[in-house]
């Protein structure tokens, strides 16, 4: 039976194998982005077949080999498919003009009986930068008019309206006319994937992902989609199992291996990225991938602990990278390389040119970055200021960031600033006693010989809010802290009764308090009482309980 089963699983192999070795297997590979083994299979067909030679072309042109490409293009001078590449060619080497009007040719020789030339000028405009693809969805409908069912025209139109402005609904209508006839076909089914990953719908994305590898295991590309939206979703252990797949899936070239960095660096394997971005750093990739890589190489050492060399290769990348493909984040994450060594005005010209460069409405998750960056550095000045930015440019933000900034103020015993936080703490979140609290707080910092009360009404209101909580263990220091302020401001202010009050309270909570012992031993007869203080706790670091 073991025979058997060894024997059929040969013969599949071999089968599969020599189902690949066709232009239809070809065009497969090259449909899913593997272009050297495109290139193995197409090679000894493009000899006698034309459409062998243009997905040949066309993994040339992708791969990056211009020159090439338009070798094989120029063998079929007479074949739609060919010609169509040449225009591809054209609009690579810069020469939109040319390559339009291959396009515009070529679409005139189209006829509603012989409507390829119509697909392949569209497929032109769109796969290439710089065409009108306003004019390839109007051949496409032509194309469409003339086969409703044609697989390949549905798919370039649906491509086509990506690249539109608002174009996404026609985009799905087209990527579901195929898979309402063949459910099963993987290209599309990733394509609508992206649809919903592009709009951010990271669930429905998912499902579709999973849909196309379950469709046809040999498609490396939902692996690689799958990588990346379940590291937006912050899943890193399935990004990282989903782009070790697809690199067991695609051809495995250097481009692949960059991508494979980028997200080991996502899934926050900086330590592994780094390495990996290293070695392939001496392999001399393409200049084009320099740049990427040499950004992948230093961010994933400053997370790895190679702060030195992270400045070297950053500084590299800063250099080299157009300042258009330079994201806000990547402006913010130098700068916590410079806070990371010390160096706090480097950091904030950093952060302040990622600030400037991020386009987006809310800024909130900026802004709250550079803020905790600042924190864990226990630079609570700066930490204080970059919570107030959030709160400025997002009120509505979440009360943590509110008593983060109330917090950072505190300790950096700005008072007013501290204060100011305090009052727009308390006033948008009322219902939280943290936010009392950290008023009452500021409040007895500011009157530091407990002499005015300032503190007074909101220590008592946040015991009030507190009610039965008073007794848990984990508010013991907390309500010590209120207690000692209000018998020592009563005492001061000749208050026997809230003295006796307080004083009860406090020794309720704790007997042996010193504050206590000093009030009885002056009763006997003594002069004022020390200011009792308190050693402040070290910074937090998570949200307070109170």
């Amino acid at each position: 039976m073991r025979k058997l089963i060894t024997i059929t699983a040969a013969l599949a192999i071999a089968f599969s194998a020599s189902a690949q070795q066709t232009t239809e297997g070809g065009k497969k590979l090259y449909d899913y982005k593997n272009y050297v083994s495109a290139q193995k299979v197409l090679t000894p067909l493009s000899v006698k077949d034309a459409l062998a030679n243009y997905y040949l072309g066309l993994s040339y042109l992708d791969a990056g080999n211009v020159g090439k490409a338009k070798y094989q293009f120029e063998k079929y001078p007479d074949d739609a498919a060919n010609i169509s590449g040449t225009a591809r060619v054209a609009f690579a080497q810069k020469d939109a003009a040319k390559g339009m009007q291959i396009a515009r040719d070529l679409a005139a020789k189209g006829k509603k009986k012989e409507y390829m030339p119509w697909l392949y000028a569209a497929n032109a405009m769109t796969y290439s930068e710089g065409g009108d693809i306003a004019q390839a969805i109007e051949w496409y409908k032509k194309a469409l008019a003339a086969n409703p069912n044609d697989v390949e025209v549905h798919l370039g139109l649906g491509d086509a309206y990506r690249k539109m402005t608002g174009g996404g609904g026609e985009a799905m209508n087209n990527y579901e006319s195929v898979t309402e006839k063949n459910p099963t076909n993987s290209l599309v089914l990733t394509r609508i994937g992206d649809l919903w990953y592009d709009a951010r719908n990271y669930k429905s994305a998912l499902e579709f992902y999973n849909k196309a590898k379950d469709a046809d295991a040999t498609n490396p590309m939902p692996y690689q989609q799958l990588a990346l939206a379940y590291q937006r979703t912050g899943n890193y252990d399935q990004s990282l199992t989903n782009i070790r797949k697809y690199i067991s899936l695609s051809d495995n070239t250097v481009t692949d291996q960059i991508t494979f960095a980028g997200i080991l660096y996502q899934a926050k394997a900086y330590c592994e990225a780094a390495k990996l971005a290293d070695d392939l750093m001496k392999q001399n990739p393409p200049e084009e991938k320099k740049v990427e890589l040499t950004g992948i190489l230093g961010f994933s050492q400053a997370e790895c602990g190679d702060s030195m060399e992270a400045v070297k290769n950053l500084r590299k990348y800063f250099q080299i990278q157009k300042p258009k493909n330079i994201l806000p984040a990547a402006y913010v994450e130098y700068g916590k390389l410079w806070l990371k060594l010390n160096n706090v005005d480097s950091a904030s010209f950093y952060y302040n040119k990622g600030i400037a460069s991020d386009t987006s409405q809310n800024k909130t998750d900026i802004y709250r970055q550079i803020a905790e960056a600042y924190r864990f550095k226990k630079e609570y000045c700066n930490a204080g200021d970059w919570y107030n930015n959030l709160i400025k440019s997002n009120p509505g933000t979440q009360a943590l960031d509110y008593f983060w900034g109330t917090v950072m103020y505190y300790y950096c015993k700005d008072w007013k600033k501290a204060n100011d936080m305090a009052v727009k703490f308390e006033d948008r979140y009322a219902d939280q006693a943290s936010s009392t609290y950290w008023h009452a707080r500021v409040q007895s910092a500011i009157d530091s010989d407990v002499t005015s009360g300032l503190a007074a009404p909101s220590f008592e209101k946040w015991l009030d809010k507190l009610g039965a909580d008073i007794a848990k263990p984990e508010k013991k220091g907390d309500v010590v802290r209120a207690y000692q302020y209000l018998l020592f401001y009563n005492y001061n202010a000749k208050n026997k009764e809230k003295t006796k009050i307080y004083m009860d309270k406090l020794r309720a909570v704790d007997a042996n308090d010193g504050l206590i012992k000093q009030i009885e031993e002056l009763e006997k007869g003594g002069g004022a009482p020390k200011k009792t203080t308190t050693t402040a706790p070290k910074a937090p670091v998570k949200k307070s309980n109170n």
